[in-house]
């Protein structure tokens, strides 16, 4: 089963939330290969999106030359 697509901000609210609970004292060391796993699914995400955001912003700048 396919995960829906999911945007920048969504991404990056759900790190916040990782990141909040990581740092928490109710953090169990049991999660941490968890949270760690999926931050880098988020990361992956992330840096997609960046790099895709940046290829097209490029291509607007070209044509305005």
């Amino acid at each position: 089963m396919e995960e829906k697509k999911m945007t920048y901000s969504e991404a990056i609210a759900e790190l916040e939330k990782i990141v909040a609970e990581m740092q928490s004292e109710n953090c169990s060391i049991d999660n941490l290969s968890a949270y760690t796993s999926r931050s880098l699914e988020l990361l992956k995400v992330c840096k997609a999106k960046l790099l895709t955001t940046d290829e097209e912003l490029k291509k607007i700048l070209a044509e305005l030359k």
